[in-house]
């Protein structure tokens, strides 16, 4: 299975690495338990760390807990928690990073409002505000970042749109505490050192990615510049020549791909879910007969499938999250609201720049927990807090709440069987293709 010669692949080395190492921890390459392990591992802490983002984000154990609760019973990402592509590698780093700089923004909020109010306090002009410091959750983030990018390209959407994000925190911070020309400010006492900082460090944490390829002899393109002198740019050492070169092969295949496949879909109709991606549908169970099939699943037909399809309600609802939580930002400024659509932008609009490209509805699983997040947040909106004389309405919206998160556990339920290879009557797998498109 394993070859000694050198392969040409078109992903950084980080995802790949990670599933070598649940090979060599499970029973080596002829294990499937092994090969899956890492990313099984990877998928189900991220259920844990979108509890806690969404319970430092929404400031609500309970809207945390529902975050927690409705990635574990997404399709999407249940299914790419069971078998070992790296976009759930990508999902884990981008969303780490997301946290990190959610404990940034609060560390850097409280610096501020002290070293202010000292300022201040001496009888000293306010001005641009004080400077912050060294800001290690950020520079966490551009970390994670750098794991992300390393792990699929994709990953450099996240790291512009989250450095971004979180300058306009710092810019919000600053007018907060007074600062007259907050916008000026937040760029360049923190925008700068901000953008410096995250790419330098992101970028380093990616070119360390390609170690084992720097220190092999005979990786995929390790010894081009030396077969090729006077090509490539030359002020770059042999290496990193090579290693150009290398990148240069890649892009041109991420941007020319055009080789038609039956589940390859418009992004557009990714946040709603329209077209599912099959992985597994043998037509060993699928053509038994009589007998058979009925002791394979008790029917005169059966099928088994494993389906990437998000859960519906998750997504449907996240789809319509997603328009309230524009207009929450435009009209009432809620840095919470621009926060759970960060994702949703770096993983799902620049895709729409290769829409002639193959692409796949299963990217969504980067993205995902912003959806959730999303949904959570309008559910939120919901039941808004707790203000004298409105109990009542309140808990008749917790209880709508509650239904609905039972609804969607149950729909996860139901999905469950497509999701993970159950063998199942035919009719009962045609009865959770809601879609045309589905099939």
């Amino acid at each position: 299975m394993l070859q000694v010669d050198p392969e040409y692949v078109v992903h950084p080395p980080v995802g790949k690495w990670m599933i070598a190492l649940g090979i060599q921890l499970g029973g080596g390459v002829t294990s499937s338990f092994a090969w899956r392990l890492s990313v099984a591992v990877f998928g189900t802490l991220a259920i844990l760390m979108i509890a806690r983002i969404g319970r430092r984000l929404f400031a609500s154990t309970a809207l945390g807990t529902l975050a927690g609760l409705f990635l574990a019973v997404d399709g999407q990402a249940i299914v790419h928690s069971r078998i070992s592509l790296l976009d759930p590698f990508l999902m884990f780093f981008v969303l780490a990073a997301f946290g990190f700089l959610l404990l940034d923004r609060d560390q850097a909020r409280h610096r501020l409002a002290v070293r202010a109010a000292a300022m201040l306090d001496s009888g000293g002009p306010l001005g641009d505000g004080p400077g912050l410091g060294v800001r290690w959750w950020r520079l966490a983030a551009a970390v994670s970042l750098g794991l992300a990018i390393g792990t699929k390209w994709s990953g450099m959407y996240f790291l512009a749109v989250f450095g971004l994000m979180s300058v306009a925190w710092d810019m919000g911070a600053r007018r907060a505490v007074g600062v007259r020309h907050w916008v000026r400010a937040g760029v360049v006492r923190d925008g700068v050192v901000a953008g410096f900082s995250m790419v330098l460090v992101s970028a380093a944490v990616y070119l360390a990615s390609w170690t084992g390829w720097f220190l092999s002899k005979d990786g995929w393109g390790r010894q081009w510049a030396a077969e090729n002198p006077g090509q490539g740019v030359q002020w770059l050492p042999p290496a990193l020549r090579s290693l150009w070169k290398y990148h240069q092969d890649m892009w041109l295949f991420h941007t020319t791909l055009r080789t038609p496949h039956a589940y390859q879909a418009n992004p557009l109709g990714w946040i709603v879910q329209w077209r599912a991606t099959s992985y597994f549908y043998p037509t060993d169970v699928s053509g038994l007969q009589g007998s058979a099939a009925v002791r394979a699943c008790g029917a005169k037909a059966c099928s088994q499938a494993i389906t990437a399809l998000g859960n519906p309600l998750i997504w449907w609802g996240g789809a319509a999250a997603a328009l309230v939580a524009v207009f929450w930002l435009v009209r009432f400024r809620d840095w919470r609201a621009g926060a759970v659509l960060s994702g949703i932008v770096a993983g799902w609009f620049p895709w729409f720049m290769y829409v002639r490209r193959t692409i796949f509805t299963f990217y969504s699983v980067a993205f995902v927990p912003w959806v959730v997040l999303t949904l959570v947040y309008l559910l939120g909106l919901l039941i808004g807090p707790r203000t004298p004389g409105e109990e009542r309405s309140r808990s008749l919206a917790i209880v709508w709440v509650a239904a609905f998160a039972t609804l969607v556990v149950a729909v996860g339920a139901f999905f469950y069987p497509v999701w993970t290879a159950w063998v199942i009557p035919y009719d009962q797998w045609r009865l959770r293709m809601w879609l045309q498109s589905w099939v």
